[in-house]
């Protein structure tokens, strides 16, 4: 199974562990940026972090050349902070990464059902308990997946898709990706109309909603900011990779706000002590032509990062 980590010489450059320190990487995958992280500085240690058992089992073959170097801890990245806790870990001098697109495992494993280019089961679930992507399609009102397909997909045609969902489960219960994926693109009609041509699979915003609702991605990734934030020692790190508007709106927002600090409502400046963070890019950093070429799935990444003050 071939994994290429995102952005790599990028998110090396900014979390800059040749510094040395404790590192966590908080959405650990198959561990491609974490293998770059301790290759990069002998005298780093890491600690990683995935809801996914099967990602730590699998991550930690790839790091074992770096025994003691390396912890894993099976969890949220919203619970970071209580995690770490448990494991005896109150402050981070080295940094953080979130990385928080699906992994290369997890798309391509068909029974785990994320990708609608194969036939596998409506779960999308990123760990291994909880409701699916089938409860939801099958089990939510007309309403709510409009909702989820709107604010989550940003989907246009969520009304139509909705209806015919429910339409279609009076009959019998939607149960496969390849299923849903039809049902899409018979509401959407072809992707080629005259000369015009949706570059995007009618697909991937409904189902991008879906795995966000199963996963509760979005209400997890302030408290992910917030926590590791409050974590980080002087100089530490925060680089954040995201893949659609959503999260990066999340990220752009809270990151900008730690940096601007609370303004003093007699002077109207900033309270310079109260900013937690300097913005380590200014604009999103965006994966290079060759990466795109090399990586298709890496097309949509923006990475932001921030320094501790």
């Amino acid at each position: 199974m071939q994994h290429i980590p995102v952005l790599l010489r990028e998110s090396l450059e900014l979390l800059a562990p040749e510094r040395g320190g404790l590192f966590v990487d908080c959405t650990l995958g198959l561990g491609g940026h974490a293998e770059a992280v301790l290759q990069k500085a002998p005298g780093a240690r890491l600690v990683g972090i995935d809801r996914d058992p099967k990602a730590i089992e699998l991550a930690a073959r790839r790091l074992e050349p770096f025994g003691d170097r390396v912890q894993f801890i099976t969890g949220e990245f919203k619970d970071v902070r209580e995690l770490l806790g448990q494991a005896g870990i109150e402050r981070i001098d080295g940094g953080f990464l979130a990385d928080l697109g699906v992994s290369s495992m997890q798309l391509e494993t068909p029974e785990r059902g994320f990708s609608f280019q194969r036939e596998g089961p409506l779960d999308m679930r990123m760990g291994g308990d909880g409701m699916t992507a089938g409860d939801i399609v099958n089990g939510y009102s007309e309403g709510e997946l409009v909702r989820i397909f709107r604010e989550y997909g940003e989907e246009r045609r969520s009304r139509r898709i909705a209806r015919e969902i429910v339409e279609r489960r009076r009959h019998k219960p939607l149960e496969s990706t390849t299923e849903l994926r039809e049902l899409v693109a018979q509401v959407s009609g072809p992707r080629r109309r005259g000369r015009h041509f949706q570059r995007i699979d009618p697909a991937t915003r409904v189902f991008q909603a879906l795995r966000i609702e199963v996963n509760e991605e979005l209400a997890g990734l302030e408290k992910l900011l917030d926590n590791t934030v409050e974590m980080l020692e002087q100089d530490g790190r925060l680089v954040v990779i995201s893949y659609h508007s959503l999260e990066d709106r999340i990220v752009k927002h809270t990151l900008r706000g730690m940096a601007r600090g609370e303004v003093d409502q007699t002077t109207g400046r900033t309270r310079s002590e109260t900013q937690a963070i300097e913005l380590l890019t200014g604009k999103p950093v965006r994966p290079q032509d060759d990466e795109v070429a090399a990586n298709p799935r890496s097309r949509s990444a923006r990475l932001r990062a921030a320094r501790r003050l």
